[in-house]
Order: C-alpha cells, then sequence, then structure tokens
C-alpha cells in the first residue's frame, strides 16, 4: 500500500501555477521533494494537507483527504520549516496546546521521545537550539499515531553535525516505528543519506518521480572542450564551467571520445536539469 497518493494536485496563483502534480510514497520510504526556491515545493505540501485550497486528490493509506479530512489528519505528523511557536512558552505549554487535537495522542511515547531526545519539558522555546527545536517538532509530531510524516526544509539552519543526526532520527522512525516520510530539502547530502525516491519539480511542473538510484542511474555527466562538442553532443542543460563546458548525457548514449565522462550527483542532476528546463528542453528528460 502506498502512505500517499497525490494525483493531479493544481494550484494557481496570478505568477505561478502547480501543474497536476502526481506522485506517490510507498509505505516505509522516504522521498524527497526536491526543486529550486519557487519551483512548488511548499505549495505541494500545503495542498496536500489542505492548508490551501488546490485541485485534485490526496489519498492517505487508501483514505481520502477531501472526503474525511480529520480522520486522514490524524494519521499525518507535519514538521515546518522554522519553529514558530512562541519563543517564551515552555515545551509543556506547547505539548498542552498541541496535544488535544488528536485523538490517540500518546503522553508515555512522547515522554520517551523527550528522553531519547534531552529534550526538558520545563526549557522555554528560546533556549533551545535550532537542532533541538527539531527533536521537538518530531517529538509532537509522532506522539499521536502519525504513520506518515511530512516534512518542510526541516534541516534549514541545521549545522553538519545535527543534520546527520536528524537523519539517524529518521532512519530510525522509518526501521523502528514503521514511519513513511515525504519530505522537502535542499541539501541533497541529506538525500543520498536517507531518501529512497525523490520528486523533483521545476517551475510548477513535475519532472521526475522514481527511485534516487534510478535518477542518477539515467544520466552521466560530461565535459567538453568548446560549446560547440556540448552542442554536436546533444549534451542537457549545458553551461560553462572552469574547464569548457558540462551538461548531462544520458547513459544509453553513444559518448562523442572528446568529452571526459563520469557519474553524475543529484547535484549535477539538478542543476543541469533546471538549466533544461528554463530552455524548455523538457522533452530531453521526460
Amino acid at each position: 500500500m502506498n502512505a500517499l497518493e497525490v494525483n493531479g494536485l493544481t494550484k494557481v496563483y496570478p505568477e505561478f501555477m502547480l501543474d497536476k502534480v502526481s506522485f506517490c510514497v510507498p509505505e516505509g520510504h522516504v522521498v524527497g521533494l526536491i526543486g529550486r526556491n519557487g519551483a512548488g515545493k511548499s505549495t505541494t505540501i500545503k495542498g496536500i494537507l489542505r492548508l490551501i485550497a488546490a485541485e485534485g486528490t490526496v489519498c492517505v493509506f487508501g483514505k481520502n483527504m477531501g472526503e474525511d479530512e480529520m480522520a486522514v489528519k490524524q494519521l499525518i505528523g507535519y514538521v515546518g520549516g522554522g519553529f514558530r511557536y512562541y519563543p517564551m512558552n515552555t515545551l509543556s505549554a506547547v505539548r498542552k496546546a498541541y496535544a488535544p487535537f488528536y485523538q490517540k495522542w500518546d503522553q508515555g511515547k512522547y515522554e520517551q521521545f523527550l528522553a531519547q531526545f534531552g529534550l526538558s519539558e520545563r526549557k522555554k522555546v528560546k533556549e533551545l537550539s535550532e537542532g533541538m527545536k527539531v527533536k521537538f517538532a518530531l517529538a509532537l509530531a509522532l506522539s499521536h499515531g502519525a504513520k506518515l510524516l511530512i516534512m518542510d526544509e526541516p534541516t534549514s539552519g541545521l549545522d553538519p553535525l545535527s543534520r546527520e543526526e536528524f537523519c539517524d532520527i529518521v532512519l530510525q522512525l522509518v526501521r523502528e516505528e514503521g514511519v513513511s516520510v515525504l519530505f522537502s530539502t535542499h541539501i541533497t547530502s541529506d538525500l543520498m543519506r536517507i531518501a529512497d525516491d525523490i520528486v523533483y519539480l521545476s517551475q510548477g511542473r513535475l519532472l521526475a518521480a522514481c527511485p534516487l538510484t534510478e535518477l542518477l542511474g539515467k544520466y552521466q555527466l560530461a565535459r567538453f572542450a568548446t560549446l560547440a562538442e556540448a552542442t554536436a553532443a546533444k549534451a542537457i542543460g549545458v553551461k560553462a564551467v572552469k574547464a569548457g563546458y558540462e551538461g548531462l548525457l544520458p547513459r544509453d548514449m553513444q559518448i562523442s571520445t572528446n568529452a571526459a565522462v563520469t557519474d553524475a550527483t543529484i547535484d549535477n542532476v539538478i542543476v543541469h536539469l533546471e538549466k533544461a528546463s528554463e530552455e524548455g528542453r523538457y522533452a530531453e528528460f521526460n
């Protein structure tokens, strides 16, 4: 069963359109939602959670969000980028305001998370580091029986060690608690650590929704001495670099002897597909 199914999600603004986005989060998978600023990641998450009015259907473990929103939201834990609770509140006050919204709030489980994360309810929000704020948000999100965790830029502002610890926690939740995860991020090293699948958005359009290994296995990075060589090879998203020009080539393409070819990283894929997207060359990688 899929933990999350999104079909035809559409939202129209005066200067932006989320255009019929469809993807799924398989049960027990970690799915990374990626794209540049303004690509539609936060709009997608808000549309899934019905924080904005959007067309399309959203199902969580087979339950339709539009038909029974309150019941479906009991299955979801949400962690947003940044921590927006009043800084002078204690963690105890935040929990008391949060818990009544969930029918299956488990105080014992919540206290286990606090102990695991080294948190005290006596502390005020302003006394927490950014990493501790994320841990507290996770404790709240997962203490009511949520089986789908949706996160919007949860590691933004965290130092490398805190991000590493966050990734370890997410993997533990997936393996030991059976949680499925959708999270948006710009930090590709986090994706490489924990993501099974990738959903890639550009200018409100879905460019890729597939296993991470499939996306990385589809392309290779080619470097050329001249722009003419890159153009002749039909490289995708060609851009100037210090030693010449580079772009993506499908792995099954016959490679020119003038090209230096290496494995593409996820950063390479994003940069060059985005450049191709801006040039209107969607057909190259659909």
